[in-house]
């Protein structure tokens, strides 16, 4: 993009990349959507989002094997997820267990250990009775290692919520703004924007602003009061 050089920065793990973030390294970031919302408050604005939002859900496996049938059977389980401020691969299931059943904080052996791919393997390897990821590494995991994948099933699913935001800090000329979100926008129309964009397990990328993440803002305040104090 003529006028601007790009640099793409990992984190870590999820305390890393939130510290960065809320200190305002990154010019431009893809947070998930409790991230997107957390930004607003540290000098960043919504320009768009990732599409497919009925993708951003929460899923809880179990093994194909296991006698895990009902939400309640969990109940004096290790359950694992990959962080606490995951929103669709640990709130949003945390958040359908409390309201089927289970008192997230007291009835379950809660782990969190570190990354999706992680949360899927302790379920494989039979060290959780259950664990919680989204659907786009599902997608993956299953494509890169599908004899692992067929011991597993998706037990549960949650509601969706508006998918990952496109949030960049105050500061980045509009001019510059403009054209990346140009650029984004138009991917899945041509074959190569379609390549890139299905390695992600994603159809496009679309507009969006603040107040698109309001139902997101709700369900934080309601998870809040009824599961657990938020990390922030």
């Amino acid at each position: 993009m003529p006028g601007a050089t790009f640099t793409v920065e990992a984190s870590r793990n999820y305390a890393a990349y939130n510290e960065k973030l809320y200190a305002g390294h990154f010019h431009f970031g893809l947070p998930n959507p409790y991230q997107t919302v957390n930004s607003l408050k540290h000098g960043y604005t919504v320009f768009g989002k990732m599409g497919d939002d009925e993708n951003f859900r929460g899923i809880i496996l179990t093994r194909k094997d296991s006698e895990i049938s009902e939400v309640t059977d969990l109940k004096g389980k290790a359950v694992s997820f990959p962080a606490p401020t995951a929103l669709a691969a640990t709130m949003m299931p945390q958040f359908f267990m409390q309201t089927h059943g289970i008192d997230v904080m007291n009835d379950i052996d809660i782990q969190y250990v570190g990354s999706q791919e992680s949360s899927i393997m302790n379920v494989y390897l039979g060290n959780v009775a259950a664990g919680s990821t989204w659907p786009p590494p599902w997608k993956a995991f299953s494509k890169e290692r599908p004899e692992l994948a067929e011991a597993l099933v998706v037990k549960w699913s949650t509601s969706p919520l508006p998918n990952n935001g496109l949030v960049v800090r105050n500061d980045v000329p509009e001019e510059i703004v403009n054209q990346v979100a140009s650029i984004l926008f138009s991917l899945h129309t041509h074959e190569q924007g379609r390549k890139w964009l299905s390695r992600m397990e994603l159809s496009r990328f679309e507009q969006a602003d603040n107040e698109t993440y309001a139902p997101v803002v709700e369900f934080l305040h309601d998870f809040n009061r009824k599961v657990r104090p938020i990390e922030h």
